[in-house]
C-alpha cells in the first residue's frame, strides 16, 4: 500500500499504486514546473507535459494549452473526445474556448492509442483549418503535438504547419 496525492493536492492510502497514478503524478510534476518557469520558453517542456498528460490513454483526446501573449499558461483543456481512432474537432468551439481565456497563443495536441505518433492527413487537414480559425481572432497556433506514451512528434518542427 502506498499514498497517493488526488487531484485536489490531499494524499490518501491506497492498494497497489496503478500505472494511472504514475502518469498522474509526472503530469503533475510536470505542470507544476512549467508554473514555476513562468511561461513556455522550451517546446521540449511542453512535449513532456503533453505526452504525460496523453500518451497512455486508450481512446483520443485533443488538448490545447492555452497562452497568453508572452507565452504563460492559461490553461490545458480537454476539448474533445474519440474512440480508439479519431476525435471530431470543431473549429467553432476552439475559437470560442480561446475567446472565453483571452489566449494570444496555443499549442494543439492530441493522441494516438495506437502507439504510432506519426501525423496523419486528417491531422493535418485539422491543423490548418485551427490555425485559419485562430488567426482570425489573432491567436498563433505555436504548435501541434501527436503523442504516444514513449513520443511525441512536433508538426512545426517537421514543417507540417
Amino acid at each position: 500500500m502506498g499514498l497517493i496525492q488526488d487531484r485536489n493536492g490531499h494524499y490518501r492510502r491506497r492498494g497497489p499504486i496503478t500505472d494511472h497514478d504514475v502518469l498522474f503524478a509526472a503530469e503533475t510534476l510536470l505542470r507544476a514546473k512549467l508554473e514555476r518557469q513562468g511561461s513556455i520558453g522550451n517546446p521540449r517542456d511542453a512535449s513532456d507535459f503533453l505526452r504525460m498528460r496523453l500518451g497512455a490513454l486508450l481512446h483520443e483526446e485533443f488538448h490545447i494549452l492555452w497562452l497568453d501573449n508572452r507565452h504563460q499558461i492559461l490553461d490545458c483543456q480537454r476539448l474533445f473526445i474519440g474512440t480508439v481512432d479519431g476525435a471530431s474537432v470543431h473549429p467553432r468551439e476552439v475559437v470560442r474556448a480561446a475567446l472565453i481565456l483571452n489566449a494570444s497563443a496555443a499549442i494543439l495536441a492530441h493522441n494516438h492509442p495506437s502507439g504510432v505518433a506519426e501525423p496523419s492527413q486528417a491531422d493535418r487537414s485539422i491543423t490548418q483549418e485551427l490555425i485559419a480559425a485562430l488567426r482570425l481572432i489573432g491567436v498563433r497556433v505555436l504548435d501541434h503535438l501527436v503523442v504516444t506514451a514513449g513520443e511525441a512528434v512536433s508538426m512545426a518542427a517537421r514543417g507540417l504547419m
